[in-house]
C-alpha cells in the first residue's frame, strides 16, 4: 500500500470512527466531554474566538452578570457552583465541561474552604463584543 492510501486510511479511520485502527497505528484519540446543541451563537460574517483561563481561590465568586452567546467552560481542577436566573445551582466538577446559555443572569462560585478552582473558558462571538456584561 502506498504511504498517501495508508495515510488517507489513518485520517479516515480517526474521524470515522475506527478506533483500532487508529490505536493501532500509535494516533490519538480525542474524547467526547461535552456535546451540547446551543442557540444564539453569532450569526455575521466572521466570529472572534477567545479561550480563557481563570482561577478561583477559595471562596472566590464572579460578579452577577450575562453574557451576549453562549459560554462553554471546562473545569480543570476543583468544584464550580453555577447559579442561572431561575435554575436551581448547579455543581461542575474537575474533567466536566457546561455550556452557560446567553442572556441568562448568573453567578458562580468556588465554594470550597481550602482548594483552588481552575476552569477554561470558550466563547465565540461577534468580534469585539465584551466577554460578559455586569449587572448593577
Amino acid at each position: 500500500m502506498n504511504m498517501s492510501i495508508r495515510s488517507d486510511l489513518l485520517f479516515a479511520a480517526l474521524f470515522i470512527g475506527v478506533p483500532s485502527m487508529a490505536q493501532a497505528q500509535g494516533t490519538a484519540r480525542p474524547d467526547m466531554i461535552l456535546k451540547e446543541v446551543v442557540s444564539g451563537m453569532p450569526k455575521g460574517e466572521r466570529q472572534e474566538v477567545r479561550v480563557l483561563t481563570a482561577s478561583f481561590k477559595p471562596g472566590d465568586k464572579t460578579v452577577i452578570h450575562t453574557h451576549r452567546f453562549p459560554v462553554t467552560v471546562f473545569i480543570l481542577d476543583g468544584a464550580f457552583t453555577l447559579e442561572l436566573e431561575g435554575r436551581a445551582p448547579v455543581v461542575v466538577k474537575a474533567g466536566q465541561a457546561f455550556v452557560e446559555p446567553p442572556n441568562v443572569r448568573m453567578t458562580g462560585y468556588n465554594r470550597s474552604s481550602t482548594e483552588t478552582l481552575r476552569v477554561v473558558i470558550f466563547y465565540t462571538s461577534d468580534p469585539d463584543t465584551p466577554f460578559l456584561d455586569p449587572i448593577q
